[in-house]
C-alpha cells in the first residue's frame, strides 16, 4: 500500500470521481439536448429525470459514506483522547479538526489536540503539523 503523508493522504478513485461523474454528466447533457430538439414527451422527460436521479445517487452515495466515516472518526478520536489523557476531546474542536487529528500519532496527539483547540487551527494546518504521519488506509 502506498505510504501516506500530508501531500498524499486524500483518497481519489478515478473510476468513481471522474468516470462515473463524466458518464452521468454526458447522459444528462444528451437528455437535455433530446428534450430541446424533440420537445416535452414522456420519453425525453423520463431521460432527464433518470439522469437527475443518477446525479443525486452519485452525490449522496459519497456524502452518506463520508458522513458515516466522520461519525466513526469522531468516536474513535474521542476514545483515543480519553485513553491517552483521561479526558474527552475538547468541546471547542470542530469536526474537521478532529478528523485532521486522526493522522497524528499517539505521542503527538494530546499536545496537537490542545493546540488545535486553543489556536483554532484549520484542518490543513493540523495535518501539516504532524511530524510522524499515522496512516489511515481504511477510509472511504
Amino acid at each position: 500500500m502506498q505510504e501516506q503523508n500530508f501531500q498524499k493522504h486524500s483518497r481519489y478513485l478515478p473510476g468513481f470521481h471522474v468516470l462515473t461523474f463524466a458518464v452521468i454528466l454526458a447522459a444528462f447533457l444528451i437528455a437535455v439536448i433530446l428534450l430541446i430538439h424533440h420537445g416535452f414527451s414522456h420519453e425525453t422527460v423520463l431521460y432527464v429525470l433518470i439522469t437527475v436521479a443518477l446525479g443525486q445517487l452519485f452525490y449522496y452515495t459519497r456524502k452518506f459514506g463520508t458522513g458515516n466515516q466522520d461519525r466513526i472518526i469522531r468516536a474513535e478520536e474521542n476514545f483515543r483522547s480519553f485513553r491517552l489523557t483521561g479526558k474527552a476531546l475538547d468541546s471547542r474542536l470542530t469536526k474537521r479538526q478532529i478528523i485532521a487529528l486522526r493522522f497524528a500519532p499517539d505521542e503527538e496527539f494530546p499536545e496537537l489536540a490542545q493546540r488545535a483547540a486553543n489556536e483554532n487551527l484549520p484542518a490543513k494546518t493540523i495535518k501539516a503539523a504532524v511530524s510522524k504521519w499515522r496512516a489511515d488506509h481504511h477510509r472511504i
